[in-house]
C-alpha cells in the first residue's frame, strides 16, 4: 500500500524497503516526497526516526506517539522484541495505513563479570530497599515527553575509548567463593577510560536526573533528547551540569569514574525511547554520516 507524504529511517541496521543497501539516511537532508520509506527491518536494540504530515496520528503498538511540527517522530525496539512491529500512521484525508516491520534478532553472548564488591551484587535488604528507591527517580525521569528534536542529530561518542562492556549481552557477577549472580542483561554500552576523562553531551538536550551517589551506578546524569528519547551516564567521578540545563552537544557534562558497582574507571553510557533500552553503538552507526 502507499502513503503520500511521509520520509522515514531507519536509525539503525534497518533496510529501505526501496533501497535495500542504502546507507543509514539523515531526515535533515530529506527533501519532501511522496512516498513511504519505512524500513521493512530493524534491529532488535535499533532506534528508529520518521517523518509523516505534521497533523498525523502515529501509533506503535498501543502507543501513540509525539509528531513534531515538522512531522518528525521517533520510536525504539527492545532487546527481546520479536516477529513483527506494527506501525499505524492515520493522515488527514486517508483511512489508517499499517506498516509492517520485521524484528531482526540478535546475538547475546554471556559476560561474567569479576571483581565487584559481592555488598552490591547481593545488598542486604535495606540497601536493597534504597535501590529501589533510587532506581525509581531515574525511571520516572525517563517519562517526559518533550516536544523537542535533539535525538534527530548525528550522535557523537561522549568519550574515546574501547568498548569494554556491550549492550544487551547476559551478565553474571563471580563471587569470591566462585559461584556466580546472573544478573539482567547490560543496559547500556561500557566505554574503557581513565578516570577523570571528560565526558561530553553526545547529543544536545536537558538535563533531567543528577546525583552523585546512587548506590549501584554511583555519579549517575541523564539527558532527555526529547519525544522520550534519552541518554543516562553511570559511574561518574564529576558532575558538571544541574537539573534544568540545556546543554548543547560537545559540551562537557562531568568526567569518567569508577563510583557505584564498578570494576574500573569506565563511562557506561545508555540510552532509552522512554523504558525501552536502546543499544548507543546502534545510535551511532545509524547517525554519524550526514
Amino acid at each position: 500500500m502507499r502513503c503520500w507524504g511521509i520520509v522515514a529511517c531507519a536509525m539503525m541496521l534497518a533496510a529501505c524497503a526501496s533501497t535495500p543497501q542504502a546507507p543509514p539516511m539523515r531526515l535533515d537532508n530529506v527533501a519532501p516526497i511522496h512516498a513511504t520509506v519505512l524500513p521493512t527491518t530493524a534491529s532488535q536494540g535499533a532506534l528508529v526516526i520518521g517523518s509523516a504530515q505534521p497533523n498525523a496520528t502515529v501509533t506503535v503498538g498501543e502507543r501513540q506517539l509525539r509528531v513534531s511540527p515538522d512531522g518528525r517522530f521517533v520510536f525504539g525496539i527492545g532487546r527481546d522484541a520479536s516477529g513483527e512491529l506494527v506501525v499505524s500512521i492515520k493522515q488527514p484525508g486517508t483511512g489508517t495505513i499499517e506498516h509492517r516491520i520485521a524484528i531482526t534478532p540478535r546475538d547475546w553472548p554471556i559476560e561474567r563479570i569479576e571483581g565487584v564488591p559481592p555488598e552490591t551484587v547481593n545488598p542486604p535488604p535495606e540497601i536493597a530497599a534504597r535501590i529501589e528507591r533510587e532506581q525509581a527517580l531515574v525511571v520516572a525521569a525517563r517519562t517526559r515527553d518533550d516536544d523537542r528534536n535533539d535525538f534527530t542529530q548525528a550522535f557523537i561518542w561522549p568519550v574515546q575509548g574501547r568498548i569494554s562492556g556491550r549492550f544487551g549481552n547476559q551478565r553474571i557477577y563471580m563471587l569470591p567463593d566462585g559461584s556466580g549472580a546472573p544478573k539482567s542483561p547490560h543496559s547500556g554500552m561500557d566505554i574503557a577510560a581513565d578516570a577523570g576523562t571528560s565526558v561530553k553531551a553526545p547529543a544536545a538536550g536537558v538535563v533531567t536526573f543528577a546525583n552523585l551517589d546512587l548506590y549501584l551506578t554511583g555519579g549517575t546524569l541523564l539527558i532527555d533528547h526529547g519525544h522520550g528519547v534519552s541518554s543516562n551516564f553511570l559511574h561518574l567521578s564529576r558532575i558538571d551540569v544541574q537539573v534544568g540545563d540545556r546543554v548543547e552537544q560537545g559540551q562537557v557534562i562531568g568526567a569518567v569514574g569508577a563510583t557505584g558497582r564498578a570494576t574500573g574507571p569506565h563511562l557506561h553510557w545508555g540510552m532509552n525511547w522512554f523504558d525501552v533500552r536502546i543499544d548507543p553503538l546502534l545510535v551511532l552507526e545509524g547517525t554519524t554520516t550526514r
